[in-house]
């Protein structure tokens, strides 16, 4: 699958403006309830990733694929 990248950019940039004109309209205790909420799933997510900070960064550095070993005899990408 190829991304178009200006298409991309364009569809992050309305939903910016869209979320902005709605973060506006309602009241500071509405909003911020909701991104307290995706905020802490962000960092639920976080410590429930499967790899270290320092594995993430190397595995960006190398470029390489990491597998995750379910038990000695299979592995899955």
């Amino acid at each position: 699958m190829v991304l178009d990248r200006k298409e991309n950019l364009l569809q992050r940039l309305e939903f910016v403006r869209f979320y902005a004109g709605w973060v506006k309209s309602m009241p500071n205790e509405v909003w911020s309830k909701q991104q307290a909420m995706l905020i802490n799933s962000m960092m639920e997510n976080a410590r429930n990733f499967m790899l270290s900070g320092e594995e993430y960064l190397e595995s960006k550095k190398n470029r390489k694929r990491f597998w995750v070993k379910l038990d000695e005899t299979e592995e899955v990408e």
